[in-house]
């Protein structure tokens, strides 16, 4: 009688696994653009060369300001205040949040030029951007946020994250970034983009990744961590 009830059990996860597979080869097909509708999301890679020199300084980004043959007026590692100002000595308050380094700088020394310094030299260099964070989630083995620094594409992101489990579904991996104030998302194939017969998208701050799960490798997974258990290969 145990050996009928072993069977029975197996035979119970079997079937689960086939329903896993029915369902998931008539699933809908998802609504998010895919192919080279994606990448209207996203944008070619090649756009993205001078994408470092465009970043944009954000609230509590830390940065560097140096005055040149000015010690006493240069700063090291400031964190911008959450209003986006940051206080520099003679000049006071400047707005940082929403400009690139290149700004900021001439603004710095205009502000300088104007009472305090003859053809002043100011740099700008960010060392924290903490508004420029990518979020890996699903199914990756070390799910978080993570920072960007210089080109940040999916394939380094999922890297990042530790890389994808073995139950995730690579052909449904999703990007959702906010456009003019609407979170929109795409969905890319990371097995093509491997291959080489895809580009590697390039993410921007505030985005998520999201990796999609494969319903017939976890089922598998699952029926192979259970069968040790029911005794499934030994003899009645």
């Amino acid at each position: 009688m145990q050996g009928w009830n072993k069977l029975a059990r197996l035979r119970k996860h079997v079937l689960a696994l086939v329903c896993c597979w029915v369902l998931a080869s008539c699933a809908p097909p998802n609504a998010l653009p895919t192919g080279q509708q994606a990448y209207a999301l996203t944008g070619n890679p090649d756009e993205y060369s001078v994408a470092v020199s465009d970043y944009r300084i954000g609230p509590l980004d830390t940065i560097s300001i140096t005055v040149f043959q000015e010690p006493d007026l240069s700063l090291k590692d400031v964190v911008v205040e959450a209003s986006g100002m940051v206080s520099l000595p003679l000049v006071g308050a400047v707005q940082a949040a929403g400009r690139t380094s290149a700004e900021l700088a001439d603004d710095i020394e205009r502000r300088l030029g104007e009472r305090y310094l003859v053809n002043p030299q100011v740099a700008v260099a960010v060392t924290i951007a903490v508004s420029q964070q990518v979020t890996v989630e699903g199914n990756v083995v070390q799910p978080g946020s993570y920072q960007i620094s210089g080109r940040m594409s999916l394939l380094r992101a999922l890297a990042l994250a530790r890389g994808p489990t073995r139950v995730a579904a690579l052909d449904e991996v999703v990007i959702f970034r906010l456009v003019d104030g609407k979170r929109q998302g795409a969905m890319f194939d990371v097995n093509a983009i491997r291959r080489g017969l895809a580009p590697d998208p390039l993410l921007a701050g505030d985005d998520m990744v999201v990796v999609g799960f494969n319903a017939v490798k976890g089922a598998y997974r699952d029926f192979l961590q259970t069968a040790p258990i029911l005794g499934i290969f030994r003899n009645f």
